[in-house]
């Protein structure tokens, strides 16, 4: 009863997406585009890294 139970409410994307576990919840027919579309927005992104203020010390 208790795997039925956990099955039918928590297992679904629409429970993750309501707790911000995922950004997105798309149709399965819409994968494609959806994949082609972000990695397009990705192409030319460039992440300024803070510089560091210490190196890796030897262990």
């Amino acid at each position: 009863r208790m795997v039925k139970e956990y099955k039918s409410e928590l297992m679904h994307p629409y429970y993750a997406a309501e707790r911000g576990l995922v950004d997105d919840v798309i149709d399965p027919a819409a994968t494609r585009e959806v994949l082609v579309n972000s990695l397009a927005m990705l192409r030319n992104k460039h992440a300024d890294l803070p510089s560091r203020k210490h190196g890796n010390p030897p262990q």
